[in-house]
């Protein structure tokens, strides 16, 4: 299998591929977080080590923190190809939503509508589905029997009531790549806002958000090879409209206004180095590969990693006739994010797998709707396995032959 990044390069950036405990395991549970890149550890060890103090003072040691933190958003905004102050750190990406829901009910008014689908992750639904308490109508976007979200039937949801629509980049179940800027366009047409929940897609590239003319894209940072933290990206002029979630004082600080308890500064500092990897893997791309950007580049030649991992694997699932392939059978069309609906529970399976030294998880995994939509019963879930541009072809080949085994 030829792939485009020479994968010892790949591995050295990432500790855990030295651990005794991981060696000879292969890891199929990225979608849950991935491995931490040598970077960020390095970058929040010494936070730690020599700047663990009150940030933004006066003295030394509390210059460099805030100055590490201000990194932290100048980094993460220049790899998502927007200004610095579009960047918010919170808790978790489900925590940062749950505000930008609260912050929504004062923003919008009793009548006005708002779209959310039922293939998202319960944290990107659940906070907007809850504006229906105070008046606002929810419209639901409803997958079809291939778990697929069509267009057209968003289309029939849209109108001038229509304040935001909120909708999975990826489904953190089905893995299908949806059209964010054409949603986006469809969406606009209407004067409606979009928030687009990046979770299970930001591992395979972080996008270019002017790109795509998203007005929130929020994801999860542990799952991008950083520290434990949700990342939102909000469009300035937005973020100055929506009313103030943090104390009634600090309202005139934008960075205060949608994060109400104080993130960790020690991560903030850290996700610098989720860009400092980012451009190292654009480094061992080469300068051949494509991209106007060291951005651009690592994205296209991640993705053209997974792409190439993923193709022996699908074709395997898609002629087997005990597992049901949930999403696109083209890994161009998908990330590699693969459920397969069992006649068992996903977590049963997931137990047999790790005897042959594969690591992986099942059940609803906070889609419960999206399982209900598909008739697949929440309790029993999904057996899933997920990969990124680290995975090996080894690994590949060892999880097909443990899922021939076991299945």
């Amino acid at each position: 299998m030829s792939l485009p990044l020479d994968l010892d390069r790949i591995r050295a950036e990432f500790p855990a591929f030295k651990q005794p405990n991981l060696k000879d395991m292969a890891f199929f549970e990225n979608a849950g977080g991935s491995y931490t890149c040598a970077a960020v550890l390095n970058r929040m060890k010494h936070y730690y080590w020599a700047t663990k103090v009150q940030p933004y003072g006066f003295y030394p040691a509390s210059r460099e923190a805030g100055q590490a933190m201000d990194l932290g958003y100048k980094r993460i905004a220049q790899a998502l190809n927007v200004p610095a102050d579009w960047i918010h750190f919170g808790q978790s990406t489900s925590a940062n939503t749950y505000v930008l829901g609260n912050a929504f009910a004062g923003w919008m008014k009793p009548g006005d509508a708002i779209v959310v689908t039922n293939q998202d992750h319960e944290g990107n639904s659940g906070a907007w589905r809850r504006l229906a308490d105070r008046g606002m109508e929810v419209r639901e976007w409803r997958v079809d029997k291939d778990a697929h979200l069509n267009l057209d039937d968003l289309d029939k949801l849209l109108d001038s009531k229509v304040r935001a629509v909120c909708f999975p980049h990826a489904s953190n179940i089905v893995g299908e790549i949806n059209p964010v800027r054409e949603i986006v366009t469809r969406a606009k047409s209407f004067g409606a806002i979009t928030v687009v929940d990046g979770v299970a897609y930001a591992p395979h590239g972080l996008p270019d958000l002017l790109e795509l003319g998203a007005d929130i894209y929020l994801f999860s940072a542990y799952k991008v090879y950083g520290p434990h933290q949700g990342v939102m990206a909000v469009r300035p002029s937005l973020a100055a409209e929506l009313p103030n979630q943090g104390h009634y004082f600090n309202e005139m600080f934008p960075r205060r206004r949608l994060t109400p308890a104080g993130p960790d500064h020690a991560q903030i500092a850290s996700a610098a180095g989720i860009v400092d990897y980012l451009e190292a893997v654009a480094q061992i791309a080469g300068e051949d590969a494509p991209g106007a950007t060291p951005f651009h580049k690592a994205h296209n030649a991640m993705r053209a990693q997974e792409i190439a991992l993923m193709r022996p694997l699908l074709d395997y699932l898609k002629g087997h006739n005990k597992a049901r392939l949930i999403g696109p059978t083209d890994p161009e069309k998908r990330a590699p994010t693969i459920s397969l609906a069992l006649n068992e529970q996903g977590i049963t399976a997931a137990e047999r797998l790790a005897r042959h030294g594969i690591m992986a998880s099942g059940g609803h995994f906070y889609s419960y709707r999206l399982m209900e939509g598909l008739g697949i019963n929440p309790g029993v879930g999904v057996l899933r396995v997920s990969f990124t541009h680290y995975t090996s072809p080894e690994d590949i080949t060892r999880l097909i032959t443990a899922l021939d085994v076991e299945l």
